[in-house]
């Protein structure tokens, strides 16, 4: 497949810049069942459930991973925290801008304070070491200092950084949001259980291998960027039982989908799910509009088949809000 193949027009207009309030107030477009494309709100996802559907959320909690830095000399860094290195989160890799004026062993501050050193390069994809100092935990040192790690596509200033978080947030590793999450209210999987389905949890720590440009022509010659997961004892005894699983966001559907390809139920990650790709466990996704060209497009592609186009043309047409401050559909997976 050509990457040519998953790319739309998405007008600047149409790209959202802040979250909707309530969360469940998001649209959602559903197309399931062979049923024509049906248009709802997140908060009417109970009537799309029945007995015995499990819904698989993403616990992850997104770190304040932009941290916002300078040189000696005063010279502006951005470091943006990818996946930490040790156990202590002291050493991290990292996207390091502006890169090239930044060599190896420089000291980064934050005010008068030395608070990073960046290393060496990793790879091709020019990712970094960089390692945290100063008193107290990295984790606290993050908090403290670090930014939301908005997508660049997003120009406003989040006035609420807990709305870059879902309500069910756990687990501290990523630093995107796993953004179909975002949308759900404890409200609206209190309605879902009501309605006789369950709801489990694994966790992936989203990282570059989520949201990476595809670089190369053809989706096959993509490579995904390690990611770490974990599907929970609980949530496999739920998986068995269930009747239908419908993912929450592709971070889950890949936490899953990992699960069943390796049969190791904690680990890390390079799935790239694409054409023909034989789902074992998912068979509905709730996730957001994704940008154009995407690894993202890429597995909805694979799940749902080529009538995406068609659903991203309607959604446009009648005005829905795309990439991660958007709204969502719910599909089931082709036959």
């Amino acid at each position: 497949m050509q990457v040519s193949e998953l790319v739309y027009d998405l007008p600047e207009g149409a790209i959202a810049q802040r979250p909707i309030e309530p969360r469940d107030a998001a649209r959602v477009l559903v197309s399931v069942g062979g049923n024509p494309p049906k248009h709802a709100h997140v908060r009417d996802l109970a009537q799309f459930v029945a007995p015995g559907d499990l819904l698989v959320v993403n616990d992850t909690k997104v770190l304040r991973a932009r941290l916002r830095l300078h040189k000696a000399t005063g010279g502006s860094v951005e470091v943006f925290l990818l996946a930490p290195r040790d156990d202590t989160h002291t050493t991290w890799e990292a996207l390091v801008r502006p890169g090239k004026r930044v060599p190896r062993g420089t000291a980064l501050f934050h005010g008068d304070r030395e608070v990073a050193v960046v290393g060496e390069v990793l790879g091709p994809e020019g990712t970094r070491v960089v390692e945290l100092r100063g008193d107290g935990s990295a984790d606290d040192l993050v908090a403290a200092i670090g930014d939301v790690p908005l997508p660049p596509y997003i120009h406003e200033r989040l006035a609420d950084p807990d709305r870059y978080q879902t309500v069910y947030a756990r687990v501290p590793g990523s630093v995107a949001a796993p953004t179909a999450g975002l949308h759900l209210t404890d409200a609206v999987l209190d309605g879902c259980r009501a309605a006789g389905a369950e709801v489990a949890a694994v966790t992936l720590d989203v990282g570059l291998g989520t949201f990476r440009p595809i670089a190369a022509d053809r989706v096959e010659d993509h490579h995904m960027h390690a990611e770490t997961y974990v599907v929970p004892e609980a949530t496999v005894a739920a998986i068995e039982r269930a009747r239908r699983v419908i993912a929450v966001g592709t971070t889950s559907l890949r936490s899953l989908e990992s699960w069943a390809a390796t049969g190791a139920a904690h680990g890390s990650t390079e799935l790239f799910i694409h054409g023909d790709y034989p789902f074992k466990v998912v068979d509905r996704l709730l996730t957001n509009f994704h940008l154009p060209g995407s690894s993202l497009l890429a597995l909805l592609d694979a799940f749902a088949g080529p009538r995406w186009r068609d659903l991203y043309a309607l959604a446009l047409a009648d005005g829905y809000r795309f990439l991660s401050f958007g709204d969502a559909m719910l599909v089931d997976r082709r036959a």
